[in-house]
């Protein structure tokens, strides 16, 4: 049985769409990992902003209702920003896109972080890089957001588990 403890922060902008669903995505997905595979992989979850505007507040309603669709709850989290601190306590710190990576890129330089900081969508199989900001879209862009969410959390749950064993 495999039993490993990993850490993973997801980030977007402001916290309250794209970092909160994949957090919620990838814990549900993990769940269900750990129950079809017998698996004890135990992972610590989160997810935070560069920008400090949506700190304490619930994640966008929108987002709330189409990850409520598919099963997601989105509402016992709070946005918050990341922190120096995040760069020690996390072995995965991945961006929802690129301008978000070079934010912590830079964040990173004095933290002498030793983890895997890159973009989420490295670990899905769809052709993009970056997960598209919806926030100022309608709720279709919250829905292919949740689809690029949910294949890329598989592809990590895949990928931590295989270098787990």
């Amino acid at each position: 049985m495999l039993n490993v403890s990993v850490s993973v922060l997801f980030v977007c902008l402001g916290n309250i769409c794209r970092s909160p669903t994949a957090e919620a995505v990838f814990t549900k997905l993990l769940e269900d990992y750990r129950h079809n595979e017998n698996s004890s992989l135990e992972l610590s979850i989160d997810s935070a902003g560069t920008g400090g505007w949506h700190v304490g507040k619930a994640p966008d309603s929108r987002a709330q209702a189409a990850g409520k669709k598919r099963g997601y709850d989105l509402s016992v989290l709070r946005g918050r920003q990341v922190s120096e601190e995040d760069f020690s306590k996390f072995d995965y710190i991945l961006a929802m896109d690129q301008a978000n990576l070079s934010d912590l890129k830079r964040m990173s330089e004095h933290a002498n972080f030793k983890g895997h900081l890159g973009l989420f969508l490295e670990f899905g199989h769809s052709n993009e890089r970056e997960v598209p900001d919806p926030y100022y879209g309608g709720e279709s862009g919250f829905e292919y957001v949740l689809d690029l969410i949910e294949d890329a959390s598989q592809g990590l749950i895949t990928h931590i588990a295989e270098r787990s064993k």
